[in-house]
């Protein structure tokens, strides 16, 4: 079987054997340099092609879910140029900053319409491209991976139709086709967006760029992942929206122009939520520079989960600094607004030296697959004892072994499994290739980080 990786360019790749996860040969001495957040990425690209003039996005992350929402984009006719950092010379994707290029987006006149497009196993590209689409001038298709078709999209094409717009789907999934007029008449709308944030995230984009602006109620169980919220709102200001977030669970967003941006990307912490695992679970010292000190991304919380759970944690101009034993013990967190943490938190728990609860995350059932089932068989085919609950996970020490880690095509069950096979002999993580889903080269940084005190920079 093969399979098309968007962070290839399009190359077609031959399903890989499992990959043997590495044991940590002893205590770490690694600085790993991390690429861009996904989070913040996207929505710098959303915003860049509804913008008036010409934006630059600087260290963007380029993996396959960006590259998917930068082919999409380029679709419905947006321009996205690779350009060497200023000061800098390069071709072939590699530049300065991380070893990256920036990209240079040009939106036009008029959104395209009568195009097809592939959001692969995105949910930042099946979400909020619909709500782009309408804008175009004629039908979007969209349609993804298979494993996509299962994952909710109703929230926001019923919106997007009491907003008045015409939208096909398919019981609420992909595939869906929006039959954009250029323009949307815009108003208030209540969802429920109790599954997932990016429901909201969708509409607040493009809402600027819509007649009467939107106004968005949220009307049921608490939304998950506040923070990528926030982060919406806080790129839709640098862009000069205007956004009223006073009231709770509601969201309005004013008619505007959205201006051009010039924005340097943070390095994503949720990706970097392995790395710094590592000097945890193995004992020694990661450091990540550019970590920001003041940031929206939920990947921050990382700082308090991995002190309270054993680790040194240092944060200042340089970066962060984690400083570990090896010894670890169990955490109990609610993870409701940083539900993307869960399988790293889980894998640490599998290896702590008491039990851990973890709360707040059924939503999690619904993303890449269902993580809470998933990281019960999977942590529990290597010795873990592992009691899924209502909203999370109960688990348990006990003494681990090697085997089989599957992944179910979700990027972060691929990171958990490497994790355990830092300590645990014999583990074999299925679908390492999944996790280009948001690191291009995760087996290379990961390799990287094992070998010793040299840096670990992403070239590509």
């Amino acid at each position: 079987m093969s399979v098309t990786d968007g962070a290839t360019d399009g190359a077609t790749l031959t399903e890989e054997p499992d990959w043997a996860a590495p044991l940590a040969p002893g205590p770490l001495d690694a600085t790993v340099v991390l690429p861009g957040s996904k989070s913040l990425t996207n929505r710098y690209l959303v915003l860049a092609a509804l913008a008036s003039d010409r934006s630059r996005l600087r260290a963007p992350l380029r993996s396959r879910d960006t590259l998917l929402m930068a082919d999409a984009l380029r679709a419905l006719g947006v321009r996205i140029d690779d350009v060497a950092p200023e000061g800098e010379s390069g071709s072939g994707g590699v530049g300065a900053v991380g070893g990256v290029l920036d990209w240079v987006v040009t939106p036009p006149e008029t959104l395209s319409g009568d195009v097809t497009v592939d959001c692969g196993l995105a949910g930042t590209v099946m979400r909020f491209l619909p709500a782009v689409a309408a804008l175009a001038d004629g039908p979007v298709r969209l349609d993804g991976d298979p494993q996509a078709r299962v994952r909710p999209m109703g929230p926001v094409t019923d919106a997007l139709r009491a907003l008045g717009v015409e939208v096909d789907d398919h019981d609420g999934h992909l595939p869906v086709t929006v039959h954009g007029r250029g323009r949307v008449p815009g108003g208030s709308v209540t969802m429920d967006a109790s599954a997932s944030s990016q429901f909201i995230s969708a509409l607040l984009l493009a809402g600027a760029r819509y007649d009467e602006g939107v106004t968005v109620h949220h009307d049921g169980k608490p939304v998950p992942s506040e923070p990528h919220i926030l982060m919406t709102v806080e790129t839709l200001r640098d862009a000069g929206a205007i956004v009223d977030d006073s009231e709770p669970d509601t969201w309005r967003v004013e008619p505007s122009e959205i201006n051009a941006l010039d924005v340097s990307v943070e390095p994503d912490l949720s990706n970097a939520g392995p790395f710094v695992a590592a000097a945890l679970v193995v004992g020694g010292t990661v450091r990540v520079p550019g970590w920001p000190q003041h940031t929206t991304q939920a990947g921050d919380l990382l700082r308090e989960i991995l002190d309270t759970m054993g680790a040194d944690v240092r944060l200042d101009r340089s970066g962060l600094t984690v400083v570990g034993s090896g010894e670890l013990v169990g955490i109990d967190i609610d993870l409701h607004d940083a539900a993307e943490l869960t399988p790293t938190v889980a894998a640490l728990a599998a290896l702590a030296s008491t039990p851990t609860w973890i709360r707040g995350v059924a939503h999690i059932r619904g993303h890449e697959t269902d993580r809470l089932a998933a990281l019960t068989a999977e942590l529990g085919r290597v010795g873990s004892h592992v009691t899924e609950t209502d909203d999370g996970l109960r688990i348990s020490p006990a003494p681990l072994h090697g085997g089989r880690f599957r992944t179910y095509h979700d990027h972060r069950m691929a990171t958990a499994g490497a994790i355990i096979g830092l300590r645990v002999p014999g583990v074999h993580v299925e679908d390492i290739d999944t996790t280009r889903k948001t690191l291009p080269d995760f087996v290379g940084l990961w390799q990287g980080m094992l070998d010793g005190s040299r840096p670990v920079v992403l070239t590509r």
